[in-house]
């Protein structure tokens, strides 16, 4: 029915394409998981430094807000 082996390989080459994929896929869905609190997040009072840094917030705003987070 279906040669394994041989010359030109078709479906041992469709088997190895599929292993392949789903291995990627499985890493690629792995590493999306473990990623999901590993720092990447910024706390409120790094986005607040950022908005005072980048003149989006005036001083005295900044420590209004910088004071009710540490409430």
């Amino acid at each position: 029915m279906f040669e394994w082996h041989g010359s030109g390989g078709g479906m041992m080459g469709i088997f190895w394409i599929l292993i392949i994929v789903v291995l990627i896929w499985f890493l690629a869905f792995a590493n999306r998981r473990g990623s999901g609190m590993t720092g990447q997040e910024k706390s409120a009072l790094e986005i607040l430094k950022e908005r005072y840094a980048k003149g989006e917030i005036d001083r005295d705003e900044f420590k209004q807000k910088r004071d009710d987070l540490n409430q």
